[in-house]
């Protein structure tokens, strides 16, 4: 498909860009994490990308270490203690996000496309039933269409179905549209936490 060529490109350029010129924030944040809490600025966890193969996914660290074997586990909530007060910062402006500029520019990811899940929840790649392995045909992204329907707000089944939504009708004005309610649905802090 043409307009995945065009989209990869795209990727790559504004990744470019982007890394170059906020640079500066990105050190201000490395040290405010840094100073602030105990542990790598830093946070890599493996997920599951394009045709299921696995990749770290990098994020500012915004919980205490080890923040995913206690607690809720992989799910967060509003007043979570694991969570840092940098850290919900970030969080709360989607700051946290950056890093994986890197991972677009390695191509482990686009800006738009199903968000890639861990390894092992809610399947491992092989248990996908075959209908879901839909989302795992193009390359995960930074945000999504399930992002901008609901979010964190969604179980996996509607987060799923927006994702074969996303993947069966692609374009650049389905990128586009995604985009720019990214945008809206931040500064409206909807849908940041998993709903208990």
């Amino acid at each position: 498909m043409i307009y995945l060529i065009f989209k990869r490109l795209f990727d790559f350029i504004f990744a470019f860009i982007s890394l170059v010129i906020i640079l500066p924030l990105l050190l201000v944040i490395g040290l405010l994490v840094k100073f602030t809490s105990k542990g790598p600025v830093i946070f890599s966890q493996y997920r599951l990308g394009r045709g299921g193969k696995e990749f770290k996914i990098l994020k500012f660290r915004t919980m205490i270490v080890n923040a995913e074997k206690v607690g809720d586990k992989l799910n967060t909530y509003t007043g979570d203690p694991r969570i840092t007060k940098i850290g919900g910062i970030l969080r709360n402006l989607s700051l946290d996000e950056l890093p994986q500029l890197i991972n677009i520019l390695k191509g482990d990811m686009s800006f738009v496309g199903p968000r890639p899940p861990v390894t092992y929840h809610p399947y491992h790649y092989c248990d996908y039933p075959e209908n879901f392995k839909i989302r795992f045909n193009v390359k995960p992204g930074v945000t999504g269409y399930a992002q901008v329907n609901g979010r964190n707000e969604l179980n996996w089944e509607e987060k799923i179905k927006f994702d074969k939504y996303y993947v069966e009708n692609i374009s650049l004005f389905l990128d586009i549209y995604i985009v720019f309610k990214t945008v809206i649905v931040v500064f409206s802090r909807k849908g940041r936490f998993d709903k208990k």
